[in-house]
């Protein structure tokens, strides 16, 4: 089967890779808490547990584990996850933005690749 995806399939798959770029920045960011960094295996659980940030991370991943599986209800695995790699070349740009981390034009040229196939296989 080689139909092409409808615009509402690309606009929820691409919703899905964002959600995930976004978890993963909120887990960055969970792990910045100075209480994470510090004390016993278990304090540090119980820090986590205690984050608002790794929670509304955690929120986020299962919520959209239930969208992921609706999603393929209706559309062909083969042609859904692609999309993933979308959350991979978001993701380091968030962490540009929101980490100051490095954005090198090596990074820029692999992502335009990933964003290359993608636009293949989704058109």
């Amino acid at each position: 089967m080689n139909e092409r995806l409808t615009v509402s399939q690309i606009l929820l798959l691409s919703a899905y890779a964002v959600a995930m770029a976004c978890g993963q920045v909120l887990f960055k960011m969970a792990a910045m808490r100075p209480a994470f960094a510090h004390g016993t295996m278990v304090e540090r659980l119980l820090s986590l547990l205690q984050n608002s940030y790794f929670l509304l991370a955690v929120l986020i991943y299962a919520a959209f584990a239930v969208a992921w599986v609706w999603l393929l209800s209706f559309t062909p695995l083969s042609r859904a996850y692609p999309f993933v790699a979308l959350a991979f070349a978001l993701t380091p740009l968030l962490g540009g933005v929101f980490f100051a981390e490095s954005i090198s034009p090596r990074l820029v040229l692999g992502l335009l690749f990933v964003l290359g196939g993608l636009f293949l296989i989704a058109g």
